[in-house]
Formats: C-alpha cells, sequence, structure tokens
C-alpha cells in the first residue's frame, strides 16, 4: 500500500470493511489492516454515542428527575461495565491469539467459556438490581423524590444486564477474530431498535403504556437483546469466523483460568476509573437533581468524542493478539505505533474543535 491512496482506493477499502469480507491481518500493509479494523470499529462506537444523546434527549423531557436517575444508575452501570471490559479485552487477547495460530476450534472453546462467565456474573449482578433498586439510588445520594420515580429504571436496567455484559463479550470476540464488521451492525442493530422503541416505551403509543423514564430502560433491554440474539445466531451459525457447536459446550478450567488471569488486570484498570466515577456522582447528588442532570448530559456529550479513539485502540488488540499468535512480535509491535499515532492524530483534532 503506498504512502497515498486515491478516492477509489479509500473507497474500496472502505466497501470491504463494512462488507465483512474475511481479511488476513498477519501479512501485508499495517495501515490497510488498521484501516480494515478501525473503521467498522469507529461506526460502532460511533452508534453507540450517537444512542446516547438521543438516548438522553427523549428522557430529558420526562423531567428533571428522570434524567437525574440515568446519572446515577449509569454510575453503578459503569461497574458492570468495568467487569464486561476487562473479560472483553481478554477475550479479544485469547479470541485473537488462537486465530493467529490458525486454531479456530480453540478459538470456538474460549468463546464457550467467555459467554459462560460472563452469565454467571451478570445473573449475580442482577439479584441484586431486581431486589434492591431503591436502596442503590439512596446508597448514591438520590433523593426521595427522585428515588420513587426511577427506581424501576434501576431495577429493569440492572436486572437486565446480562444484556451489557454479553453484547460487550460476543463483539470483543468477533473483533478478536478479525470479525469488526459483525460487532458493528450488532451495535447498528441494539441501539437502532432503541431508537426507535425509546419515545414509544417513553410516552406510550398504542397499546403500549406510558412508562416515563422506566420506558427507556425497557427500550434499552429489548434493543440489546435483540442484537444478543443476532450475534449467538452468527456464532451457532458459523457466519463469522468462529462456530460454536454443541460440543463446544463445556466447562474447560485450563481456558476459565488463563481467562480470568488475562482479564483481572483489565478488569482492575477499569474498576479503579469507574469507582472515581460513583465517587464523584455520589459527590454531584448532594446537589440536586438540576445539578446532577446537567452533569449526565455533558458526560454524554463528552463520550460522543472519546468512542471513535476507542474503536481505534479495539483495532490495535486485534492486530496484536493475531500477530502474536501467528509469531510475528515486529509486526505486533508495529501496529501498536501505528494505532497509537492515529488515535493520537485523532484526539488532537477534536481537541482543537
Amino acid at each position: 500500500m503506498s504512502k497515498r491512496i486515491s478516492i477509489k482506493q479509500f473507497l474500496r477499502y472502505l466497501r470491504i470493511a463494512l462488507s465483512g469480507k474475511e481479511q488476513e491481518f498477519t501479512s501485508g500493509s499495517i495501515r490497510k489492516a488498521v484501516f480494515m479494523l478501525a473503521i467498522p470499529m469507529i461506526l460502532e462506537m460511533l452508534m453507540e454515542s450517537i444512542f446516547a444523546i438521543v438516548d438522553i434527549f427523549y428522557v430529558s423531557q420526562v423531567s428533571v428527575n428522570a434524567v437525574a436517575t440515568i446519572g446515577l444508575t449509569e454510575s453503578v452501570i459503569t461497574l458492570v461495565y468495568a467487569v464486561a471490559i476487562g473479560l472483553s479485552m481478554a477475550a479479544t487477547a485469547i479470541v485473537a491469539r488462537r486465530i493467529g495460530e490458525k486454531d479456530r476450534q480453540g478459538a470456538s472453546q474460549a468463546a464457550v467459556q467467555v459467554i459462560g462467565l460472563g452469565i454467571f456474573l451478570a445473573a449475580v449482578i442482577s439479584v441484586f438490581g431486581i431486589i434492591y433498586p431503591k436502596e442503590i439510588l439512596q446508597l448514591m445520594g438520590g433523593k426521595p423524590d427522585l428515588i420513587e420515580e426511577g427506581y424501576r429504571y434501576t431495577q429493569v436496567l440492572l436486572g437486565g444486564n446480562v444484556t451489557i455484559m454479553l453484547l460487550f463479550l460476543i463483539n470483543a470476540i468477533f473483533r478478536g477474530a478479525g470479525d469488526a464488521s459483525i460487532a458493528m451492525w450488532a451495535l447498528i442493530l441494539s441501539n437502532g431498535l432503541n431508537i426507535i422503541l425509546d419515545p414509544i416505551f417513553i410516552f406510550g403509543l398504542g397499546p403500549i403504556p406510558e412508562y416515563g423514564v422506566e420506558g427507556a430502560a425497557i427500550a434499552t433491554t429489548i434493543g440489546r437483546g435483540c442484537a444478543v440474539i443476532f450475534q449467538l445466531l452468527v456464532l451457532c451459525y458459523g457466519w463469522s469466523k468462529i462456530k460454536v457447536s454443541a460440543k463446544d459446550l463445556v466447562l474447560r478450567i485450563a481456558v476459565m483460568y488463563n481467562l480470568i488471569k488475562v482479564s483481572l488486570g483489565g478488569i482492575g484498570q477499569f474498576l479503579i476509573g469507574t469507582s472515581s466515577w460513583v465517587f464523584l456522582m455520589r459527590i454531584m447528588s448532594e446537589f440536586g437533581s438540576e445539578v446532577l442532570a446537567g452533569y449526565t448530559i455533558a458526560i454524554r456529550v463528552m463520550m460522543f468524542t472519546l468512542m471513535p479513539a476507542w474503536g481505534i485502540s479495539n483495532a490495535a488488540a486485534t492486530l496484536v493478539g493475531q500477530n502474536l499468535g501467528a509469531q510475528k512480535p515486529d509486526r505486533a509491535e508495529q501496529s501498536v505505533w501505528k494505532t497509537g499515532k492515529y488515535s493520537a492524530v485523532f484526539m488532537g483534532c477534536v481537541s482543537l474543535i
């Protein structure tokens, strides 16, 4: 690949990246490989950011307390995200390593262990979310009127957190396999349904009653649930590089142990970061629902600028894992430097804007 590419070449690479056509990322141009992986991942994260803004737009029309409820609940949900992201980092690394080694069976076995562990952890969190939603909001500093108006949002979102966990983890599996476009379409499905269902469940339509802020949680859970079903169909029918069969559905202690060991660092890293956000939200709640609502909206807007950089970093994780698996450590290192440079340029442009 030359130093400069024409618009025609760019559009051709873009079409290939979005089509899901199988690519080889352990040879050829690293810049092209980064592009092929990063484009669907960036679009995936942009969809997540767009949904976050649209969601808060609808909820803001309900009440200030409704927006504040989302802020408090999401600060707790970030602990779920921390675990999901830590596990997804391990999933991407292990699956990418197996794919780089041309061991698709090993990648499928690792995928099953990731999904099983995610379901177990989500089930534990769901119990607390369903039984103690009011106590969780109270612990976060929510006022009595806010708690009474918004606890069902917390209950539905935490109770259905398995959709959050699996959406993260299975997309990480696809990314590790180099099937970034499948992960992108899963999130487009999730967020597209979410955007359509949000006003229906929040404000009511036809036989569907007006749920208020609880409707936002219902729409989110349904949207993510449909995306998870799509992901599982892709895995089971072999529409990606990984196909899960009945013989893979067994507990493999060695694979599970390796998964947990690799994920602990990532989970710890994100737990430290998200814990600071939880405490900050707790402090903000002391200033009232209006301040809390404003802070929640500001965070949503800020995430819109950060998500694309996250997409580039996901591309780096896939390239490093696959090239290490293919016994090409130098190429893996070059991939890190290139993706780091592209991410720095992007964030620099965002800062200027």
